[in-house]
């Protein structure tokens, strides 16, 4: 290994206990407590080391909600893969993502509520379109281009609304399930298609009476 490849590894192992402590930190004591001095302390790097890596702390945050965003992908896609039915399919995917949320509060916050340096558009992380595409596997057979991702970014935000609300305690556990059976109701159902026909004009003397 050269002097060049062993400092670019070095490197990028201290970006990722940066980045481990951050997460860690944050899963204990709350993203609150997450602060370049902390961090510094915790991993014993100088805070111009950390700054060498990451800009300030949204920086920080993005790179966990990166990395949490390849996990949920990896979780989404193997829901995915055991279903035999579109509704089981819907139904796997949006259980994994609550699952995915409750089991990992802090990286969800990172990657969904926090403020990051991350660029959510078209040339976002391949981390983030993967787990994207994770939920748009629930429609990828009914659908494609702007009405997949119209269908995606709904059943994103329905999903998104219940796991917050499960994490705040807003929600009854014990119908945690008849959820997920509705949700996978209305998402399953089909498209309702606009009207393209006319009613048809009455007979000559029908719907008329005498008199």
């Amino acid at each position: 290994m050269s002097t060049q490849q062993r400092k670019e590894r070095e490197r990028a192992e201290r970006r990722q206990r940066i980045v481990d402590a951050a997460r860690e930190l944050a899963e204990t004591q709350g993203w609150e407590a997450v602060t370049i001095r902390k961090l510094a302390e915790r991993i014993e790097y100088s805070q111009p080391v950390l700054y060498s890596h990451f800009a300030g702390k949204a920086a920080i945050v993005g790179a966990v909600a990166e990395q949490g965003s390849a996990d949920l992908a990896v979780v989404l896609a193997r829901a995915a893969e055991l279903a035999t039915t579109r509704a089981e399919r819907i139904e796997n995917i949006a259980t994994a993502y609550l699952d995915f949320a409750t089991e990992n509060p802090a990286r969800y916050d990172a990657m969904f509520l926090l403020d990051t340096d991350l660029n959510f558009g078209p040339d976002a992380p391949q981390a983030l379109r993967d787990a994207f595409a994770g939920l748009a596997a629930m429609f990828r057979y009914e659908a494609e281009g702007d009405e997949l991702g119209a269908r995606t970014e709904t059943a994103w935000s329905a999903l998104h609304g219940l796991a917050t609300l499960e994490r705040n305690g807003r929600l009854r556990p014990e119908l945690r399930r008849r959820r997920i059976e509705l949700l996978v109701a209305a998402l399953g159902a089909p498209r309702r298609l606009e009207a393209t026909t006319q009613v048809a004009p009455a007979a000559e003397g029908e719907g008329t009476t005498d008199g």
